[in-house]
């Protein structure tokens, strides 16, 4: 596939995802307050003929077709009105609608990921257009008593009749003329998108060419003629113009008075036709005409004054806002952190220790905040509202409130909360886990048991999200039965999870073993849950973001489940550290304390772990030269320096040599093939590239606590 076809299909499924969502959206919010409003009919028929007609262009068949039914069932919905649909129509018809509009979707959205995945796609749908046919029949039997057996096709033909407009622009007194950008291709589809923008502004209007959406040739008829859109009045035209210049890839327009048009008015309806045709069609062809003797003879003096008769505009008014590949911007992040990287190797170079450079300092200085500034917006044009995600969860718990009969509300808190992009990417499916486990395990099956706890009859799920400094906290909790921790620990026990007595687990600790691999309350198997795959997953999606989840539940109060995610992975601000000739990073935001102790301070505990008392609570010393095995000659606790980090649950000391100081760095992944060691659960997070060339391995605070754990 060439690039051209390759960013038609990538705007193709870009458009028709963002459409898809925008759908679900409509239907979730007329679902709930079980009737839908005139905006809502009229948007969902505008989606569907904008899916329908994208996809014939881009020629998969069976979304078009899909997308066309569901249409033509808006379109008799919106022809004999919303409120006469509300008063004909039974609940049941209304539930019927809604289940029909969202397996439409589900499908068009599984073959999309077909086509994302470059899988075939479903060859055979006759079963889905069968069912919307029924409704359809159904439906108009409803509006028509008389006319059961009026067929599809002929809605069918009024929708077209409607929407299409086939009659030329010679039955307009104004038109537009436009051409699009040489060379931009995709001129009839650019065509169909403009006709829709304009659509909802400027309800009467006529087009040619006229099957743009259907005909792939009608592109060499635009690039040669021009875009004819006609308007029956002044005010039409000055509205669409509006529309017009807020369009890309728009090299020209003009605005055509059909003066045959005008003088015709006084006559008769059939005089009008016969004096009209000719007329229109020489306007209709002039513009062509100038163009091309344009071409042959562009410098001659007698085509200036017919030139100047029409408007004609050149387009400057471009939309501010553009979609852009993710892996430009990754490409983009990748640069910004190469200088990053070299800016700090330029001011911290060896030869210029010593020297007094104040002009080499001035401009070091402007350099660092340039790169700053660079940094902060490329970081900002990859962050992205979370509300894409949580707006998805509003399907999962429809569809299995339906299925598992819990009427349960979803509140939705903070979606406007921004993350990287890669991060959203990330956590969509560890979130929808949670809500699912929330539905199938949180909320209580009987309603009764729900009264009798004084609980409202319908259950809630709250998801919410909130940044605190240079992390977001998404919680999602269900006011269901809890958890109970006896419950957890018995099943832990029965399959040999547990490390030390059951006397000696914290709540804490026990609610952290549902994160544990394998590890399964339902005791059956059912369509969601009981497989032994669960919370592991998400704890370890989560974690390979760098956030951590925690777990906290009251039995017949319900459940709270917490994510801890960074904004972003890319570049840090970080503590460097020495132990021995080693050099290391600790990321600033997990750092709450450094200071130094006295031998005195030291506690012993019963496993002569070193631990110190700090604000009233007890934090173990891990001292890291012992961990890592590294030679140095600091290992009295007074010659060192003692960091308190904290990361997730786990807060601790490290013992080290020094601190070097506080260095922006960028975050690199480790070399693959150093994946079969284990590294990452040994505390490492990754690696970076220092000012003077060496590498300093990034510590995981987290991890690092595991590891020192498992090791002693």
């Amino acid at each position: 596939m060439d690039n051209s076809m390759d960013n038609m299909l990538d705007m193709y499924l870009f458009e028709t995802n963002t459409l898809l969502e925008q759908l679900d959206g409509i239907l979730l919010n007329a679902e709930k307050s079980k009737l839908f409003t005139v905006d809502d009919v009229n948007e969902i028929f505008r989606i569907m003929h904008t899916i329908k007609g994208s996809s014939a262009m881009m020629e998969f068949s069976n979304l078009m077709t899909t997308a066309h039914k569901i249409e033509d069932l808006f379109f008799i919905i919106r022809d004999q009105g919303v409120d006469a649909f509300d008063e004909t129509c039974s609940e049941a018809e209304h539930h019927e609608l809604f289940d029909l509009v969202f397996n439409a979707i589900d499908f068009m959205r599984s073959e999309i990921e077909k086509i994302e995945n470059s899988e075939p796609l479903t060859d055979n749908i006759d079963s889905n257009i069968e069912k919307i046919n029924a409704f359809i029949n159904k439906i108009n039997a409803c509006f028509h008593p008389s006319e059961e057996n009026a067929s599809a096709e002929g809605t069918q033909a009024a929708e077209t009749a409607d929407f299409e407009h086939t009659a030329l622009p010679d039955a307009s007194p104004y038109f537009i003329h436009i051409f699009f950008d040489e060379g931009c291709g995709m001129e009839n589809l650019r065509a169909f998108m403009l006709v829709t923008a304009l659509h909802d502004a400027c309800p009467e209007f006529t087009f040619y060419p006229s099957d743009i959406e259907t005909n792939a040739d009608s592109v060499h008829e635009i690039i040669d003629n021009g875009f004819f859109i006609g308007f029956e009045n002044k005010d039409l035209v000055d509205k669409a113009i509006g529309i017009i210049k807020g369009q890309n890839n728009i090299q020209t327009y003009e605005t055509i008075k059909n003066t045959a048009i005008e003088n015709a008015k006084p006559a008769a309806e059939a005089a009008k036709t016969t004096v009209a045709e000719p007329e229109v069609k020489h306007e209709e062809a002039k513009p062509q005409k100038q163009k091309e003797e344009a071409k042959k003879a562009p410098t001659t003096p007698k085509q200036t004054p017919k030139k100047q008769e029409p408007a004609t505009h050149n387009m400057q008014n471009k939309q501010s806002l553009i979609s852009v590949n993710l892996s430009k911007l990754d490409n983009l992040m990748a640069i910004v952190g190469e200088i990053v990287i070299t800016e700090s190797m330029v001011t911290s170079c060896p030869e210029l220790s010593g020297l007094k450079l104040d002009s080499f300092t001035k401009s070091a200085r402007q350099l660092r905040k340039l790169t700053d500034e660079l940094q902060d917006i490329v970081m900002s044009i990859r962050m992205v509202p979370i509300s894409g995600i949580f707006q998805k969860m509003n399907r999962i718990v429809r569809d299995m409130g339906q299925k598992l009969n819990k009427d349960t509300e979803l509140v939705i808190i903070g979606e406007d909360t921004e993350v990287d992009k890669a991060i959203v990417d990330c956590i969509g499916d560890p979130i929808m886990h949670i809500v699912r486990n929330s539905m199938d395990h949180g909320i209580e099956e009987d309603v009764a048991d729900r009264i009798a706890l004084g609980k409202s009859p319908k259950a809630k799920i709250t998801l919410s999200a909130e940044h605190t400094g240079s992390e977001v906290i998404i919680s999602i909790i269900d006011d269901g039965k809890g958890i109970d921790p006896a419950s957890v620990l018995s099943k832990a026990q029965r399959n040999g999870l547990l490390t030390k007595p059951e006397s000696e687990y914290s709540k804490k600790e026990i609610l952290g073993l549902l994160m544990l691999p394998g590890f399964s309350t339902n005791e059956e198997v059912t369509e969601y849950s009981g497989r032994g795959v669960g919370m592991d997953v998400v704890k370890k999606n989560v974690e390979k973001v760098g956030g951590v989840v925690s777990i906290t539940s009251e039995v017949g109060e319900g459940t709270c489940t917490t994510l801890k995610i960074p904004l972003t992975m890319a570049i840090v601000d970080g503590m460097e550290i020495a132990v021995g000739k080693s050099i290391f990073t600790i990321p600033i935001n997990n750092i709450r304390q450094s200071f130094k102790i006295s031998a005195d301070e030291i506690i012993r505990n019963v496993n002569n772990s070193e631990v110190i008392k700090r604000m009233d609570e007890f934090y173990p010393v891990i001292r890291l030269h012992e961990l890592y095995n590294l030679e140095t000659d600091i290992t009295n606790i007074e010659d060192g320096i003692i960091i308190w980090v904290e990361s997730g649950d786990k807060s601790y000391c490290l013992f080290v040599d020094e601190l070097l100081g506080e260095q922006q760095v960028v975050v690199k992944p480790l070399p693959s093939y150093l994946n079969s060691f284990n590294i990452k659960n040994s505390g490492v997070a990754g690696c970076t590239i220092l000012g003077d060339g060496n590498i300093s391995i990034i510590l995981d605070v987290l991890n690092l606590y595991t590891n020192a754990h498992n090791v002693n």
